[in-house]
């Protein structure tokens, strides 16, 4: 714990020496608590930049909002479409790659707009062990990881979160919803509908930790260990199947390992 409060005091120390930073901002754990902190001390020089699109869901773009408002931060909201990034709906596996220098791109734009001296994301020492193209694309614009600096774990973030009072401290895991899909399957309109529509089914009927991989007109479902014996609860099985046709899917299948992060980059190389 002594630790932990080392590298708290360690990220404060690093948002005082940038001065002013715009924050990619999703609403998640990692970037919800680095904008209070960053707001905390930084006051109207921490703002807040979100990027509407068809991989983010409306109900996670809702409770961005309601975070940043919650803080009295400051909040940049555009629309972006990562469809129309050339090559992106091929789903390469450079795919995060071209995703994340587009946001960053437009982040950078804006901080110069604002003002701002830096741009920062929400990567925390975690994410150096997965397979995490668009931390290319951060390094290449100049993006900072705050987080990743003062050394911080994701249960480091969480610590500190629940100390803070966020109501994220113990949200689950979220990545966008084109990582539901393996490499080379195309990403359409379409079927992020089908995939974000049976994740909210999901939500919605109370799961925690859950994914809907999507494998052509298959629906492979992914939750918590522990969540996985109510999928086979009689009547909550037969409406998952019924939902999942209706939006698009014509077998649905749990994956008995439960979620795993990253279970679509074991053979990213």
């Amino acid at each position: 714990m002594e630790q932990t409060h080392l590298k708290y005091e360690q990220l404060k120390a690093i948002l005082r020496e940038m001065g002013s930073v715009l924050v990619a901002f999703s609403g998640g754990v990692d970037s919800t608590f680095l904008l209070r902190v960053a707001h905390d001390l930084l006051g109207d020089k921490a703002v807040a930049f979100t990027a509407t699109s068809p991989t983010y869901p409306e109900s996670e773009f809702r409770e961005a909002v309601g975070l940043a408002r919650s803080m009295g931060a400051r909040q940049v909201v555009v629309e972006s479409n990562e469809l129309e990034i050339p090559g992106f709906a091929f789903n390469p596996r450079n795919r995060c790659y071209h995703c994340k220098k587009e946001l960053f791109g437009l982040c950078g734009r804006t901080a110069a707009e604002l003002g701002l001296a830096w741009v920062a994301d929400g990567s925390n020492c975690d994410d150096l062990d997965d397979y995490r193209p668009g931390r290319a694309a951060a390094g290449e614009l100049g993006v900072r990881s705050p987080l990743v600096e003062a050394g911080l774990t994701k249960a480091d973030i969480r610590e500190l979160s629940r100390e803070l009072g966020l109501p994220t401290w113990d949200k689950q895991a979220f990545a966008c919803l084109s990582s539901r899909f393996p490499y080379g399957t195309e990403i359409t309109p379409e079927r992020l509908r089908m995939v974000g529509a049976c994740e909210e089914f999901l939500r919605e009927n109370g799961f925690r930790v859950y994914r809907v991989r999507f494998h052509g007109d298959t629906a492979r479902i992914e939750t918590a260990p522990e969540e996985i014996p109510r999928l086979f609860d009689p009547s909550l099985r037969l409406r998952i199947a019924a939902f999942f046709r209706e939006a698009g899917f014509a077998h649905v299948a749990v994956d008995l390992e439960g979620y795993r992060t990253g279970s679509m980059n074991t053979d990213a190389g």
